[in-house]
């Protein structure tokens, strides 16, 4: 008995420790990437003539990294339930970080675009950072772990965009410098800390078959109650990078702001998913549950980009992201209903397959955000069409908010995690 405690304690012990060291990694990923928001439409800005002209090319530059990352996360998740998570994380850090140099070099437009294409090939860390979480949590924890990675995320793009608002404001280059020298040093950290969580004997064979994004949307879509989560992951990753996408660009014809402004703005975003999936979201799922918090979170998220596009004054922005604190906590609460659908060998192929759904979201939610930008370019300021990009994004969340409440109209039997997860 003293024996089996011994273990039990040693178990948990490298759990904890595992789940430290993800969420630094995490942490430093999502600076890096956090930095190169604020100045990455000003760059695009400087092989382009006019706004329009900017919105066009800013579209394309983002596009081309959601597309190659559509492809590439369903068979890095699978080569991570082969090869273990540690591996392929290594792999995006150094995709990241060529990323990021190759950036700040740039000198035409066809050169931003390769890098985008090679970046977002080799990028999958958010997918493989889940399927991690999943390795070394409890299915009943998983929406509290996941939470507490969101939260990771949202610290990084809190300091992140105010830092790349400042750096880019003194060299246009010099946020995408910075973010290279993170990834590199995440990628020494995870090299020489970052331990594997994935046994060997829970590891599975690789299958170029199964790794493609249809095969993958395929099992995603016939999971548990699968099909309705799908939609909802669709339809609110749609909403959400259409937004991301015209978030500055929109901030910069609607109030005037720079680099600076738009990274203040990201940065109160980033402490209100902080402190939402760091501090409250355990209080959240006690309360409501998380299928109960999905709905809860999906409808204040439609009803805060309507009022992101009716707002008329910069600050109006600031308290519309206060007032969405619910939706910070809708993205755990899904990703968990996923995750405990899943046996504890296919959590990297699930999560690279609800990695390149998202891919996909971000490569027709950005052409969709950007075409909008265009569309509304020309306007004054003060009409109230210069709203629409957000308004659009309302109405996708509003169905998603729908269809999430038929979901838990259907599923009340509460949430059950397979027998063989871990």
């Amino acid at each position: 008995m003293p024996q089996a405690e011994t273990e039990n304690n040693k178990q948990v012990k490298t759990r904890n420790a595992g789940m430290g060291f993800i969420m630094l990694t995490v942490l430093i990923d999502m600076l890096s990437i956090g930095l190169i928001i604020p100045v990455l439409p000003k760059l695009v800005g400087g092989f382009t003539a006019n706004p329009t002209e900017n919105a066009f090319w800013y579209g394309a530059v983002v596009v081309t990294f959601a597309v190659a990352n559509f492809i590439s996360s369903p068979v890095l998740g699978a080569l991570s339930d082969h090869y273990g998570r540690r591996p392929v994380l290594l792999v995006g850090f150094c995709g990241l970080a060529l990323n990021f140099f190759a950036t700040a070099a740039a000198t035409a437009m066809w050169m931003l675009i390769a890098v985008r294409i090679l970046g977002g090939a080799m990028q999958a860390n958010a997918a493989v950072a889940n399927a991690y979480v999943a390795d070394i949590t409890a299915p009943e924890n998983r929406a509290r772990s996941f939470g507490m990675l969101g939260a990771m995320f949202g610290l990084g793009f809190t300091l992140g965009p105010v830092a790349g608002g400042i750096l880019g404001h003194l060299n246009i280059h010099l946020p995408f410098l910075v973010a290279g020298l993170l990834s590199v040093a995440n990628l020494l950290y995870g090299y020489f800390v970052l331990p594997e969580s994935l046994p060997k004997e829970r590891r599975k064979t690789f299958s170029w078959r199964a790794a493609n994004p249809a095969a993958s949307f395929i099992k995603l879509s016939g999971l548990r109650g699968g099909g309705p989560l799908v939609v909802m992951i669709g339809l609110a990753g749609l909403a959400q990078f259409s937004m991301q996408t015209s978030w500055v660009l929109y901030c910069s014809f609607r109030f005037g702001w720079g680099p600076l402004e738009s990274g203040l703005s990201l940065c109160a975003v980033g402490v209100v998913s902080v402190i939402v999936q760091g501090f409250l979201l355990k209080h959240m799922l006690a309360k409501f549950g998380a299928k109960r918090l999905t709905v809860i979170g999906l409808a204040s998220g439609s009803c805060a980009y309507f009022l992101f596009g009716l707002a008329t004054q910069g600050w109006m922005m600031y308290i519309v992201i206060l007032m969405n604190m619910f939706a910070f906590g809708a993205s755990a609460a899904i990703q968990s209903l996923i995750s405990n659908s899943v046996d504890a060998r296919s959590q990297g192929q699930i999560q690279g397959a609800v990695a390149s759904l998202n891919s996909l979201t971000a490569v027709v939610g950005q052409i969709l955000g950007a075409a909008l930008m265009v569309s509304v370019s020309h306007l004054d300021r003060t009409s109230v069409l210069m709203g629409v990009p957000f308004f659009f994004c309302g109405v996708l969340q509003a169905f998603a908010a729908v269809l999430s409440v038929r979901y838990v109209m259907t599923h009340r039997e509460g949430q059950k995690a397979p027998s063989t997860a871990a």
